[in-house]
């Protein structure tokens, strides 16, 4: 009897080791192609968000020009460097530092069209780029010869398509008021930011570039609270017209609600 019950332990014993033998193989073999599958796929690219500096799958990053964002809320933000990741970067030299210490708190508005009146040609804001940059061919239109060897620039320009061109840090200072005035402080260039509306002061501007300059002073405004709003003709008004009689503050105030009080020149055209 006892016989028996050893033979029927040992077996019993044999059966459990056979199988525990056949389950880690199993184990084994399912690791081992979990390897080969890795080994033999191509590795997921990295990328680095320009804001945050997160490394993550190129496949899973948001996409602007060369440069790649961990979301959309990243992408509409000002990086540490004063650019901001939903505009086109075309950087000018025509730049240099704010005085120490000043944050920005106007924006300036103006128009531009190069050649004047010729923003129907989309060419025309090319040609917008080229002399903030310095790049303009004078030979190009006779009128480019009268400006040839100005250096100036904005930080962001307006294309009558409603492309958002930036140019300039916003912590840098942007040549673009001119000897000015806003509210008795002089050198507005020190303490502004300059946007241009690709246009002429005999045109309406197009809805769409002010559906985009309501989303970029949004932008600005989480980086720049304080920020007041003014014409080129509000802060040097014997010298300048723009941004012109067509530009409409009361449709800018009413698209982004922001507070009346800070169109200190008021909402009417002018």
């Amino acid at each position: 009897m006892i016989k028996w019950l050893l033979l029927v332990l040992g077996a019993a014993y044999f059966y459990y080791w056979f199988k525990g033998k056949e389950r880690v193989a199993q184990a084994r073999h399912a690791q081992a192609q979990l390897e080969a599958q890795r080994k033999g796929a191509t590795p997921q690219p990295m990328v680095q968000c320009q804001l945050c500096h997160v490394h993550l799958p190129k496949s899973e990053a948001i996409k602007q020009e060369d440069r790649f964002y961990c979301s959309a809320q990243h992408l509409s933000a000002l990086d540490h460097s004063g650019w901001l990741g939903a505009a086109l970067w075309r950087p000018s030299p025509n730049h240099d530092s704010r005085p120490e210490g000043c944050i920005p708190d106007l924006v300036v508005m103006h128009h531009i069209s190069l050649p004047p009146s010729e923003f129907q040609r989309r060419a025309s804001t090319q040609y917008i780029i080229d002399f903030f940059q310095n790049k303009l061919d004078p030979t190009a239109h006779p009128y480019f010869e009268e400006i040839d060897g100005q250096k100036v620039s904005s930080h962001f320009l307006i294309s009558r398509q409603g492309q958002v061109f930036q140019l300039v840090s916003a912590k840098q200072r942007a040549w673009h008021a001119g000897v000015s005035e806003f509210l008795g402080r002089e050198r507005c260039n020190d303490f502004s930011i300059g946007i241009e509306m690709e246009g002429d002061g005999d045109s309406p501007f197009e809805e769409i570039q002010y559906q985009e300059l309501g989303s970029l002073l949004q932008y600005l405004e989480k980086a720049f609270p304080q920020l007041q709003f003014a014409g080129h003709s509000d802060i040097a008004p014997q010298r300048k017209t723009d941004p012109g009689k067509y530009f409409d503050w009361a449709k800018l105030q009413k698209t982004t609600l922001i507070p009346e009080k800070n169109f200190p020149f008021g909402l009417d055209s002018r």
